[in-house]
């Protein structure tokens, strides 16, 4: 029972909260932008990486995450929110800082020289003369490093939502979502910015002991500033009670009888069509923000020329989610729907979701206008992004709408897991697509890379020559496919899930 005494005016320490996960969020997605603002420019040419390998280390990387959602959201709804938050990003916060020593680990499997700084082992590195083997040591060392990462980053958003059906009646929760999964683009405003300038003056390691050290410290807020709102000095009964109007309205409807929420037992999830509604929307659209995530910085820098240590690249970098800001509006328009017209949350969202997803079709435009300019594929890609943002805050925002509290972060858990399958097959594809359509070379240990006269000398088996397709060629075109993928996957998706739940239902736990 709660303590709180009543006041006149209600205290908004709801906001606070969303102040915390907002954070959490760009922290969470500077260190993941680490790899992809590195890889191309300082790592690649040290351990000799392919696309097709950068592929496969953040191909697998979603698969880990996939895995270890479904696993994070029944674990954040055991041990509970403050406790699985800590948990959660002390772990990828550990995994962020390991990434930097895979390079002295490198140079000890392939040289037996462990005892070494950064700077010696990337000396002892360059003077091994089997190239495979630093190239298959490296990568199976980052994939490791990526999997310890995944581990604690997906109890982010399972614990976050959870958080936000905590501290928000279900008409906010989409407006807090996206206010703080707008730390997402904040993040990776900053990540350009700072990563490759701390890569440049002190090597690319200490720009993961510098980004992961920052989880750390926010653990230390979190401990401090988190209670339930029914115990939280700082929350008054008038808050208390706008909180909690969904409850009450339910207690006054049910004759003033309070309805004692019951566990949702694990496989019963399954059972459900507002389940496979939120999986499959989660399939289809994550991975397309995951590829303009870890591939932007590529496509840059293999399509212009413009590395991601450049004054360019890091503009267009900032531009781009600076755009993504715009994305905020995804809280604000279902709340308008509800409040102006008389919708149902479900139904609002639903609205708000169709009008967002015809914002990425503007992807198929990006390749075509590229040879005009790098600024209209960088537009166009921030706003296809900002519609997806404003799309997956209100697409977690439905699980709040119909599944019970105890059951949000395993739901959140399931759907992360299928949106993480989806990742990994657009990553892992666009690896092998892009080596492929850039015309490249089967060396006779099995690996492929992209055509160079060194290569070709060191006795290749068989060329493919560059793809050509609609009047673009090589990498261009493996780019304009992938674009193409992610222009039409949100229409897919949001009528999929208008069959599964045409209509507002609620579930009950029996």
């Amino acid at each position: 029972m709660s303590s709180h005494t009543t006041d006149a005016k209600m205290t908004n320490y709801r906001w606070v909260i969303t102040g915390l996960l907002f954070f959490s969020v760009a922290i969470n997605y500077m260190d993941r932008q680490v790899l992809s603002l590195t890889w191309k420019d300082f790592i690649a040419p040290e351990f000799h990486w392919t696309n097709n390998d950068y592929g496969t280390i953040t191909g697998l990387f979603s698969i880990f995450y996939a895995v270890c959602l479904l696993v994070a959201g029944r674990f954040i709804d055991w041990i509970d929110t403050k406790k699985g938050f800590l948990w959660a990003i002390g772990v990828w916060s550990a995994g962020a800082a390991l990434h930097a020593f895979c390079g002295i680990a490198t140079s000890g499997i392939t040289a037996g020289r462990w005892l070494v700084g950064f700077n010696e082992a990337r000396e002892i590195i360059g003077t091994v003369d089997d190239i495979g083997l630093v190239t298959s040591v490296s990568v199976t060392l980052f994939i490791f490093a990526r999997f310890v990462l995944a581990l604690g980053e997906a109890g982010n958003f399972p614990a976050a939502i959870k958080t936000t059906a905590e501290f928000f009646p279900k008409k906010d929760r989409a407006f807090s979502t996206s206010i703080f999964n707008s730390g997402a683009q904040v993040g990776a405003l900053v990540a350009p910015i700072t990563i490759p300038v701390i890569a440049v003056k002190w090597g690319w390691e200490m720009a993961f002991l510098a980004i992961g050290a920052i989880g750390f410290i926010w653990m230390g807020f979190w401990v401090f500033m988190y209670k339930k709102p029914h115990v939280h000095p700082l929350v008054n009964k008038s808050e208390l009670d706008y909180i909690n109007q969904d409850t009450i309205a339910e207690t006054i409807a049910n004759n003033n009888v309070e309805k004692q929420e019951k566990k949702m037992p694990f496989l019963q999830s399954f059972k459900y069509r507002q389940t496979w509604a939120f999986a499959f929307g989660k399939f289809m659209t994550d991975g397309v923000w995951w590829f303009y995530l870890f591939w932007t910085p590529a496509y840059l820098s293999d399509v212009y020329g413009l590395t991601s240590d450049t004054t360019m690249a890091k503009l267009l970098i900032f531009v781009l989610y600076a755009i993504v800001m715009l994305s905020i509006i995804g809280g604000w328009l279902p709340r308008y729907f509800v409040d102006k017209l008389g919708m149902n949350p479900y139904a609002g969202r639903m609205r708000a979701m169709l009008i967002f997803a015809f914002f990425p079709l503007l992807a198929l435009l990006a390749q075509p206008m590229g040879h005009l300019s790098y600024w209209f594929p960088v537009i166009i890609i921030g706003i296809a992004a900002a519609a997806h943002q404003a799309w997956s805050a209100n697409l977690f925002s439905t699980i709040g709408d119909m599944f019970p509290k105890s059951a949000i972060a395993t739901i959140t858990g399931i759907g992360g897991m299928a949106g993480g399958f989806g990742a990994f097959l657009i990553n892992k594809g666009s690896g092998v697509l892009f080596d492929f359509s850039s015309g490249s070379t089967t060396l006779a240990d099995g690996t492929v890379s992209v055509m160079t006269k060194e290569l070709l000398a060191g006795g290749a088996q068989y060329l493919t020559e560059p793809m050509k397709l609609f009047g673009f060629e090589g990498i261009r075109a493996g780019y304009f496919i992938i674009f193409c993928i992610c222009a039409v996957a949100y229409l897919i998706g949001w009528v999929v899930m208008k069959m599964l739940v045409p209509a507002y239902k609620p579930i009950e736990v029996e």
